[in-house]
């Protein structure tokens, strides 16, 4: 037996030096390879003077051209420059994609030994930066870290510094989902501490305030550019009508003139009134109206890749957009994923959709700007399957094609522009298709002033992010669109009442007006507070960051609150991701309240009436799960016999 385990031993022995020497070479092979890419890249752009005009000689080639003189019209810039872009140049330009980023903000070329599952995924699933930028030509990124302040400016700057080096010096576009909310999502929203908090886009429309909103874009926008942030991959302009849907939260509810009203300011507080060198620009998403999703599920995944309008409701889910996206000038729009069933002569998915992108949008309602795919249609990948809902027999060549075809210009979460050079070089497309995209993507750059300076200080980074006067804007918007539902002449609490607190993190704002019992039966009143149900799905990566399925609560789930709320008065403040079905906890307590990202500091103002609620529901709050599977997906306010009707809030007397 001991032979036997001296010789199991040795064998694990070997296997782990042979693992190790594994590791290390792929580790060594890795490093080799950034390090080359990187070293065929040209030398830093210097400053020239040439009649005493300074300029950022981007192509150095010692003389002032066109595009390097922030004077000239923004069309010659782009002639200009153009004419100097080689085929690949142009189809790097074309693509935007994830970019990982180190804890000391350098672009990540080079494997990096972390804990961290996001470093992990960025480092051995997708492309290094390296590659993207040296081989691939790519300028668009867009970045899922979350630093802080200092270290995402300065990620900034080396990004920059190694696109300057390219051979034109073409700049990075640097791009984000919203961070602003306590949302955590890969696909759609990116937890940011670093930045001032807000309620999410579904409790900015309970606001109803189009001047807020216009502040929160306002702020953002400062908070995004100090970091070198340029292009929001925000809003959506999607109408919540389907209320399982797991991305209700990001929308502006179900109401299109409303969603309309917040989308034209919200914009307008990230643009200005035109795009220019001090905006945000945003890529408003997704046209045309994500949000009829069959049963409620998402896109993302296949089993949800059907939009459908049983209420034959299609024009609604436009209005968004041509009411509010558009006249407000959004600089981008972004298609969804699904599938918009016999609403076309194909059914296939909105990205490869040539009636919706050139017959709706570009014709029909005259949009310009750029329009980029949703991530991730084109190629299979590491980390799953392309989204090619409706055309999945079509080879990624085919798919490119008929997505250029449709009239796409831009192709997110992917870097595979060698697709885009081969349907030229094969005579597919003409390269004249890849200059009048590659023309629109230039504009926003230009118009950005990327061309003329996309570098930022992290110093003065630091005292902009997340500001004391931010945070409390924030804060301020959080009360205002938290929703008094129900009050049985219990709020607001009175001073030095005795709580019993279950599910609040920080209880001590609430000890500042009253005392924490440990013991329910010691208390005055409960406070309780309780998040959306959802279904635990793990058949795809991101479905553990998606909140799908039932809005109500398991037996066991409820069980638990309303013993808890059941025995003493009680108040319950529901997080309103979803429409979550109240019914049972409504009759059991006696004060409810909606919130939607409000802090524990904020919610215990609100309690005690040193804040007031003033939010107004965006969506309907169903009263059965029956009610839910009766409703069509397209359709608002088709709720029989709601919780809460849309529109409803109470206020404090």
């Amino acid at each position: 037996m001991k032979k036997f385990f001296r010789i199991l031993w040795r064998a694990l022995l070997v296997i782990l030096i042979l693992l190790i020497i594994f590791i290390a070479f792929q580790f060594f092979k890795r490093v080799t390879t950034a390090n080359n890419q990187l070293r065929s890249l040209g030398e830093p752009a210097t400053v020239l003077v040439e009649e005493g005009f300074e300029y950022r000689d981007l192509n150095k080639n010692g003389s002032l051209d066109v595009y390097e003189d922030p004077r000239a019209d923004i069309q010659d810039r782009i002639d200009d420059l153009l004419s100097q872009m080689t085929l690949e140049e142009k189809a790097g330009t074309m693509y935007i994609t994830m970019i990982g980023m180190t804890p000391k903000g350098e672009p990540l070329s080079k494997p990096i030994f972390s804990t961290n599952p996001l470093h992990f995924m960025m480092a051995f699933f997708m492309p290094t930066a390296s590659e993207m930028l040296a081989i691939k030509k790519m300028n668009s990124f867009n970045t899922l870290n979350a630093y802080d302040t200092r270290t995402m400016a300065t990620f900034n700057n080396n990004l920059q510094k190694l696109a300057e080096r390219s051979r034109l010096g073409i700049p990075v576009t640097l791009a984000t989902d919203p961070r602003h909310i306590t949302a955590n999502n890969p696909g759609a929203a990116i937890y940011t501490p670093a930045f001032s908090k807000w309620p999410s886009h579904l409790g900015l429309a309970a606001t109803r305030d189009t001047n807020l909103i216009r502040q929160y874009g306002d702020i953002a926008r400062q908070e995004y550019v100090a970091v070198g942030f340029r292009l929001a991959l925000h809003p959506s302009a999607d109408l919540a009508t389907e209320p399982r849907w797991g991305r209700v939260y990001d929308t502006f509810g179900e109401d299109a003139k409303l969603s309309a009203r917040m989308t034209r300011n919200y914009i307008r507080g990230f643009q200005g009134d035109s795009l220019g060198a001090h905006s945000v620009a945003n890529m408003t998403k997704h046209f045309s109206g994500g949000g009829p999703q069959k049963d409620g599920e998402d896109a993302h995944f296949p089993y949800g890749k059907e939009q459908v309008y049983p209420g034959d409701n299609f024009a609604y889910h436009v209005i968004p957009f041509s009411e509010g996206a558009l006249p407000a000038g959004t600089a981008q729009i972004m298609p969804y994923y699904g599938i918009p069933v016999d609403q076309t002569s194909e059914n296939v998915a909105f990205g490869f959709n040539k009636e919706i992108i050139t017959g709706l949008l570009r014709d029909s309602l005259g949009f310009d700007g750029v329009v980029c795919a949703d991530w991730s249609i084109i190629s299979d990948s590491k980390m799953g399957g392309g989204r090619a809902w409706g055309v999945e027999e079509l080879s990624p060549l085919e798919r490119t094609q008929k997505a250029l075809d449709a009239g796409l210009d831009q192709f997110g979460g992917e870097s595979s522009s060698e697709l885009a050079i081969e349907l030229v070089e094969k005579g597919m497309i003409p390269e004249s298709r890849l200059d009048e995209s590659v023309r629109r993507i230039l504009r926003d750059k230009f118009r950005l002033g990327l061309f003329d300076n996309p570098y930022v200080d992290p110093d003065q980074a630091a005292k902009i992010v997340g500001s004391t006067e931010f945070r409390a804007a924030g804060e301020r918007a959080q009360a205002k669109a938290s929703i008094l539902l129900k009050n049985d002449n219990i709020l607001p609490l009175e001073k030095g009442i005795k709580i019993f607190a279950e599910g609040i993190v920080d209880t001590s704002p609430l000890e500042s007006y009253g005392s924490i019992v440990k013991n329910q039966e010691e208390a005055d009143v409960v406070v309780m507070r309780i998040n959306s149900p959802f279904e635990i799905r793990n058949d795809f990566f991101l479905e553990n960051f998606f909140h799908q399925g039932r809005l109500y609560y398991s037996d066991e789930e409820l069980g638990k609150i309303l013993a808890t709320i059941s025995n003493k008065p009680s108040i319950v403040v529901a997080n309103l991701e979803r429409p979550t079905i109240l019914t049972e906890i409504n009759e059991a307590t006696q004060g409810l309240i909606g919130e939607f990202g409000t802090s524990d500091k904020v919610l215990a103002d609100i309690l005690f009436g040193e804040r007031k609620p003033e939010g107004k529901l965006p969506i309907e709050l169903p009263s059965s799960r029956e009610a839910v599977q009766q409703q069509k997906e397209d359709l608002p306010y088709d709720s029989k016999d709601p919780l809460y009707p849309f529109g409803h809030g109470l206020s404090y007397n």
